[in-house]
């Protein structure tokens, strides 16, 4: 299954339009449940900080994340870095254009080699551990670019069906996952050898949450990737579902899991 070409084509929509990509944001909050559990622990963060805070965005592809985090405030400085120059070169575009290049900027960097000791006060990693393979190198980073008490925030599946696969025969849905998930023991012990304290990994997409990512990512996805012809008619296939799966994400955020196929980490320096 092919996922990149998808963003790419959707990336070709709306790159040139400042209204159609702030829309397109908008439609990723809802659509994405990893983005309601990101929103529900930036909120938490929110809530303890205030005045200056450095923030990287540490993977930030098409900018989604780095756009929230600009809107929760002025004094927020947020850097996000990517190894794909074309987005980087796109999100300062985009950023440079509604003004908030002041507060917002990107850059191009390999996560294995970035470091910038005692910077940041919130690293923010959103479905990119899974695409590493020298994991270990990268927490290390985390680490040692985070200020004293600063935090690490991580979305990444788990082994638990994470990438919707089920056994060793399947391929990963995601073409470009090196792992097809973290077991929550894994990532634990790798984050206290890197230096990491206060580690809590839970359970996202749980049930509710699994049958949501299906109706509202996997089955359009596998439908564009047909097709083409599919983007028509999928405004009235969002429109049919809505109902469904807004209920379903409300579940997935506010239930505790006893497992499910991703993992929201939260940990301390």
């Amino acid at each position: 299954m092919r996922y990149d070409p998808i963003k790419k084509s959707i990336g070709q929509i709306v790159n040139n339009s400042t209204f159609l990509r702030k829309i397109f944001y908008s439609l990723l909050d809802i659509l994405l449940l990893r983005a309601w559990h990101i929103r529900k622990e930036i909120n938490k963060f929110k809530n303890n900080v205030s005045g200056t805070i450095n923030i990287l965005d540490a993977g930030s592809g098409f900018g989604q994340y780095s756009y929230y985090l600009s809107k929760q405030c002025h004094q927020w400085q947020i850097s996000g870095i990517d190894i794909k120059q074309e987005q980087i070169d796109d999100c300062n575009n985009f950023f440079e254009k509604i003004n908030r290049n002041n507060q917002v900027k990107f850059e191009y960097a390999d996560l294995t080699k970035y470091s910038k000791e005692n910077t940041y006060n919130l690293i923010l990693s959103v479905d990119v551990m899974e695409h590493i393979e020298d994991d270990i190198k990268v927490f290390e980073n985390f680490y040692y670019s985070l200020k004293k008490n600063g935090i690490l925030l991580i979305s990444t599946p788990s082994d638990i069906g994470g990438s919707d696969v089920h056994d060793e025969h399947e391929h990963t849905f995601i073409d470009e996952h090196v792992r097809d998930g973290y077991n929550v023991n894994d990532i634990t012990n790798k984050l206290e050898k890197a230096g990491f304290k206060n580690i809590s990994a839970k359970y996202s997409y749980g049930k509710p949450g699994n049958i949501s990512w299906k109706i509202s990512m996997k089955y359009p996805i596998t439908m564009l990737n047909i097709s083409k012809l599919f983007f028509i008619i999928l405004p009235l296939y969002y429109i049919i579902t809505l109902p469904i799966f807004l209920v379903l994400n409300l579940l997935d955020l506010n239930k505790t899991h006893t497992e499910g196929t991703g993992l929201i980490v939260k940990a301390k320096k």
